[in-house]
């Protein structure tokens, strides 16, 4: 049994298996907490494997976790787009009111280099859930990591314009197609590109954190806040307070959980390559500059240089850190250990 957040440790279920829940969120109903996400178990970099479905654990107090098995399989039946092979990345679910049912988006990176969604939906958190739509681009647009926000009755899709911008997107009232939209933080090209935007709100404030496009090499994080949902959003600058690494305490921050009742919110992040800690921030930038930059074998040079092991994401592991509010500006600090009983926004 875990009394506390360990950031050191290896995260193990109540069986003693590795938590799989990476790019994922926490939902809670009648004092249970439901933790879901990417299954990355049988994903070592070599055997080209992706994935292997959406996994959901259940908890109480945040710090032990059952396993509820998996709640949308790597099946193709469902979906070719959901194959182990498939690309799929970063669920988020929302609770449907119109509908009453779980909406569910997935990430999808088609073999040509676009990105679009898979939505699926149940009429239970842990489903079973059918298909509603594949290949699905927003407005059109070949649309990256994504987050699912809900505030006073609207609710909207942020998603990164792959290598261009993030579009907030009015969800329609079935949760299932946009409408009106806005775009906010243009950049030219990655590693400058934002991507994987997390939003939370506290006192009618809205914020969203957002990660460099770097892969799974971790970044600094840029917060953005706003007096709406829908924005304008205003860059304030990274959250990540005495981080001298430049890479959001190795990690990328997946989402924010408030616990109900509680003045206390949760970035819940990953971190994707524990094997790779050592390498600067600093070099990274200049790999991913370069790429896209037209310099392809330059880029090649430099990343050779660092003798990269396979990207094993089934050793991925989770970094959670409490976000307090410091004369009004979300932080995020460092805690090797800490308990979310003792913490106060």
């Amino acid at each position: 049994m875990y009394s506390e957040f360990d950031n050191a440790r290896r995260w193990l279920d109540t069986d003693g298996n590795p938590i799989q829940a990476h790019g994922g969120s926490i939902m809670a109903a009648d004092g249970v907490f439901y933790w879901y996400g990417e299954n990355k178990e049988l994903t070592d970099g070599e055997n080209g494997i992706w994935w292997n479905g959406v996994r959901c654990y259940s908890s109480r107090d945040l710090y032990n976790w059952k396993s509820e098995g998996i709640i949308i399989p790597a099946d193709t039946t469902l979906s070719p787009t959901l194959a182990q092979t498939s690309q799929a990345d970063r669920p988020h679910i929302l609770f449907c009111k119109a509908t009453g049912r779980f909406v569910c988006w997935i990430k999808i990176m088609e073999k040509d280099g676009t990105q679009d969604y898979t939505i699926l939906s149940a009429e239970h958190l842990l489903g079973p859930y059918r298909l509603e739509k594949e290949h699905f681009r927003p407005l059109g647009f070949s649309g990256g990591d994504f987050d699912l926000a809900e505030d006073n009755g609207e609710a909207c899709v942020f998603f990164e314009k792959v290598h261009s911008e993030m579009i907030c997107a009015r969800l329609t009232p079935d949760y299932l197609d946009v409408a009106d939209w806005v775009s906010f933080l243009p950049r030219p090209c990655p590693p400058f590109v934002r991507e994987a935007p997390a939003h939370f709100s506290r006192d009618g404030v809205h914020y969203l954190i957002t990660s460099g496009t770097t892969g799974y090499f971790p970044n600094p994080s840029l917060l953005c806040t706003a007096e709406r949902l829908f924005g304008a959003y205003t860059e304030i600058g990274d959250p990540h307070s005495g981080d001298a690494s430049r890479t959001s305490f190795h990690s990328q921050i997946s989402s924010v959980f408030k616990i109900p009742g509680r003045e206390v919110w949760i970035a819940l992040a990953d971190r994707w390559l524990p094997d790779c800690m050592e390498i600067p921030y600093e070099t990274v930038e200049k790999v991913f500059a370069l790429a896209f930059s037209g310099r392809t074998a330059e880029a090649l040079a430099l990343k050779n240089t660092l003798n990269l092991p396979p990207e094993n994401t089934s050793k991925a592991g989770y970094i959670w850190l409490p976000v307090t509010f410091e004369t009004g500006k979300p932080q995020i600090r460092w805690y090797a250990k800490w308990k979310w009983e003792q913490t106060n926004a």
